[in-house]
């Protein structure tokens, strides 16, 4: 009897045992992008949830979820935020977004590929600051480059590597 017991309590913990979510910010999530997530939630069998205030069309996937929030400033930041657990991966090119899923315990990965982490998060919040300083002022910074093809390898490739060590491993 204590054994079935012991052997019941192993499978629920194994049952319960959460595992972690992809979260994507996904209204300025270049397509491309949207690409390589929807490939990697079929691979890995993990969920990947899209988070926009705009209607995304997605393949048909028990592993991929969408949630439309309201139109409005940083209304699916808040939403994505409002949900993450920690040890979630959050997909966002929002570096204000990112400095919140690190609070949090989250990880954060941006389009290009870069890890945001507890160690570069302020300097790239603080780069952030000065740039819209600059905007403000009158200079002209120009915008990001085109996403290109190195880009996403770089960002296929760090997705890869970042579920291979956390996926599924509780």
């Amino acid at each position: 009897m204590l054994e079935k017991s012991l052997k019941n309590t192993k499978n629920n913990q194994v049952k319960d045992r959460y595992e972690m979510k992809i979260w994507v910010d996904a209204d300025a999530c270049p397509v491309v992008i949207k690409d390589i997530l929807y490939k990697a939630a079929e691979r890995v069998e993990l969920q990947v949830i899209f988070v926009a205030n705009q209607f995304l069309r997605l393949p048909p996937s028990r592993w991929i979820k969408f949630i439309q929030v309201a139109h409005g400033f940083d209304v699916a930041d808040n939403e994505i935020v409002t949900r993450l657990n920690a040890g979630d991966l959050v997909i966002t090119g929002d570096i204000p977004l990112a400095a919140e899923v690190i609070d949090k315990g989250g990880y954060a990965l941006n389009h290009r590929g870069e890890l945001y982490t507890a160690e570069n998060i302020r300097e790239c919040l603080n780069m952030r600051d000065f740039m819209d300083t600059l905007r403000s002022s009158g200079i002209e910074t120009g915008g990001p480059s085109a996403l290109s093809q190195s880009d996403r390898q770089s960002f296929a490739n760090h997705l890869d590597k970042f579920l291979n060590k956390h996926a599924k491993s509780g």
